[in-house]
């Protein structure tokens, strides 16, 4: 703990609804935690009207908002995507040298982590990262976690693997803790969502058959991934009888595109429901559907938790860690045809999640607890060893 009964001051930073539903318990934990003292920066799509204007969620969750730092998302291409990175490398400067936290929490891979990274770094705040060690080899996402990894000073890891490949990037193993996905103690510690609850805000009945689709940019490919989506879409077409769910993209390069097809193939179907974001209903929803399907971390991270088979189309998350109750499919309609057949019949062999037991939140808090002072924190140095059981 930091000196004399100062609370340690920690900066939780969200900047969509990637990362706030995992931070949502953690949020509240360290609220309520005797000696830490809960900061909150929003940035990123949270910010931006046509993602949702989501900010509102984090409000009516009863957070206040200690910093707002916009980015000015209104282009996905790379210069757009920069133009927005500079905004918020300086505007989450200027709200750390004003919060003067003693540590920032980000989770996650995305461009905007990265942006807060850096200030972090620039602004001399120790950095405890949550996601650190994952795979996912068709997306930018992964240099971003990686390069996040080695800015950080304290990893919350989601599982054993991911806390060995952080070691062996250097990090000091006293550093590196296994705190499974925090976005599971919303089944372990939030109410279930009544049926009528779930259709009210959805806005509509459920389907006699329902299933979840998140289909988000392949930033490594050309195309950023439309003609795995089309592919996707085709696979989609005929089932009439089946309610869509569907999110539209995140901001990634591409995502505008992805937006317009999506909304193409809604409009004038009358079983299909596209939505910015499902807020608080996106896991009481997942729940309720036959499968998920698409290439969304949490059709691995989650899905298992409420029993619904995954359909992880594609390349986006090739190399992570994924239960039994996951099928890869190519993307291509055909596979992915067959694998949702599957999936709805409930063809899958159990759904042993490999992500943690909904008990992370508390594993996190007692780890910020724990953690050296700040000055010790800011204080690395390079691991040569070999990662404990390696």
């Amino acid at each position: 703990m930091e000196t004399g009964l100062a609370k340690r001051r920690i900066c939780v930073a969200t900047s969509g609804r990637a990362d706030y539903g995992l931070l949502t318990w953690p949020m509240r934990d360290i609220a309520a935690a005797d000696g830490l003292s809960l900061q909150v920066l929003v940035t990123g799509t949270h910010l931006e009207a046509r993602h949702g204007m989501t900010v509102g969620q984090i409000e009516a969750d009863g957070f206040a908002i200690d910093a707002r730092v916009p980015m000015a998302l209104t282009a996905d291409d790379p210069a757009g995507l920069a133009r927005s990175s500079a905004l918020g490398l300086t505007g989450a400067v200027e709200a750390l040298q004003r919060l003067r936290p003693d540590m920032l929490m980000l989770l996650g891979d995305r461009f905007e982590t990265l942006a807060l990274a850096q200030a972090a770094m620039l602004t001399g705040v120790p950095i405890a990262h949550i996601g650190g060690g994952d795979v996912t080899e068709g997306a930018i996402d992964e240099g971003i976690r990686h390069a996040v990894t080695k800015l950080s000073h304290l990893h919350l890891v989601t599982h054993e693997d991911a806390a060995r490949r952080v070691i062996r990037m250097g990090e000091a193993p006293d550093r590196v803790h296994v705190v499974g996905n925090p976005g599971l103690d919303m089944l372990t510690r939030a109410p279930a969502m009544a049926r009528e609850a779930l259709e009210a805000r959805l806005g509509r009945p459920l389907g006699a058959r329902n299933l979840l689709v998140t289909f988000h940019p392949v930033t490594t490919l050309p195309d950023r991934g439309l003609a795995e989506l089309d592919a996707l879409l085709k696979a989609l077409e005929p089932l009439t009888d089946v309610t869509i769910w569907a999110t539209r993209a995140n901001a990634d390069p591409g995502g505008l595109a992805f937006n317009a097809a999506l909304e193409a193939f809604a409009a004038g179907r009358s079983n299909v429901s596209l939505h910015d974001a499902l807020g608080p209903a996106y896991l009481p929803l997942m729940a309720a559907c036959d499968a998920v399907v698409g290439n969304s971390s949490s059709g691995l991270a989650e899905a298992p938790s409420v029993r619904t088979p995954t359909v992880n189309v594609g390349p986006r998350q090739a190399g992570r860690l994924a239960g039994p109750s996951v099928l890869h499919a190519e993307a291509e309609s055909a596979a992915i045809s067959a694998a949702v057949a599957r999936a709805m019949a409930g063809d899958v062999s159990d759904f042993d999640n490999p992500y943690g037991d909904g008990q992370s939140s508390g594993r996190i808090v007692r780890a910020l607890i724990a953690a050296p002072p700040r000055d010790t924190l800011l204080r690395k140095r390079f691991f040569d060893g070999e990662p404990p059981h390696a």
